[in-house]
């Protein structure tokens, strides 16, 4: 019984949420624009997490200061954009006063409404729709100006007579929104970028110790989920994080350090392929060998060979 009083909410059409906001039905039944400015949503919004059959992009004019990056960092205290993909839990016990936070606008997209449009397929490629709830887009001021005339311009198109380009424009309006987030998250890295650059060393140091205390005997090749939850973000925002400092995605750090710790231990041991691919956390020899070949155009063989 417990079990099922703590199980999330589920909300699979917009009626449903509407319903549970105590709003009115939606004028379109796979889109909807909420603007809030009566505190409305903060009133009725449900207590504990729910799950969303749809995309949801938020506007909040204030961000809790629970909401910072990675331990204790933010830019704007302003507010900015949140976004939870479908299948998504949002809010929670623990997000108390970030969940009653009010959003002045928020989008809410069925898949189906994309449905025939390359953007059904493109919508899956934004990372930030992944990210955690303390990895929001922390917006500047005219940042704030420029979202804020979109969702108004969606706002506009949705409550005016629908007609044959309706669908298109508010299509072209979603990715005009998606662009500018997508544009002023790499703002937000490079802001950050003491910040990102003191995760950086983290994060070699992480997979240095990993490798010193041999935990790939036992673990295997650290993942992606591995590191980034250990440094408190989500997989997506530490992929696009250091996709913006270094040009390489997480698996790609991770592909490097190995290539690293094999060359040192070609080098300077006498162990053999095999002993060396087992070291790593590479289940099979073979494996290793390909990825090494891949990465550095030699085989191990080759490679001790040469360096010898």
């Amino acid at each position: 019984m417990k079990k099922e009083e703590n199980r999330p909410l589920k909300f699979e059409s917009l009626s449903d949420a509407h319903r549970a906001f105590g709003l009115p039905k939606p004028l379109h039944p796979l889109i909807s624009l909420i603007r809030d400015t009566t505190d409305q949503l903060e009133v009725t919004r449900p207590s504990g997490p729910h799950v969303l059959n749809f995309y949801k992009i938020s506007y909040r004019p204030k961000f809790s200061g629970k909401l910072k990056y990675g331990q204790d960092y933010y830019d704007f205290d302003e507010g900015g954009l949140l976004f939870a993909a479908p299948n998504q839990v949002v809010g929670g016990n623990n997000e108390a006063d970030e969940d009653r936070a009010c959003s002045l606008y928020t989008l809410l997209i069925h898949p189906d409404f994309l449905w025939n449009y390359p953007l059904a397929n493109k919508i899956g490629q934004y990372g930030f729709f992944s990210y955690s709830a303390n990895e929001g887009l922390h917006l500047s001021d005219q940042e704030k100006v420029t979202v804020i005339s979109v969702f108004q311009m969606i706002e506009l198109e949705l409550n005016s007579r629908i007609d044959d380009f309706s669908h298109d424009v508010i299509i072209s309006q979603i990715e005009l929104l998606l662009t500018y987030a997508e544009r002023f998250y790499k703002r937000q890295f490079i802001t950050r970028k003491a910040v990102s650059s003191n995760l950086l060393q983290k994060l070699e140091a992480l997979l240095d110790e990993y490798f010193t205390d041999e935990k790939s005997l036992s673990k295997g090749i650290p993942t992606v989920q591995y590191l980034a939850e250990t440094l408190n973000l989500s997989p997506s925002y530490l992929s696009d994080m250091l996709r913006s400092l270094t040009g390489q995605n997480a698996q790609q750090h991770i592909h490097q350090k190995l290539i690293e710790k094999a060359k040192e231990k070609l080098s300077t041991t006498s162990l053999s392929v095999s002993e060396v691919a087992y070291a790593l956390g590479f289940e099979h020899p073979q494996s290793f060998s390909k990825l090494f070949k891949t990465k550095t155009n030699l085989s191990p063989l080759e490679f001790r060979r040469a360096f010898n």
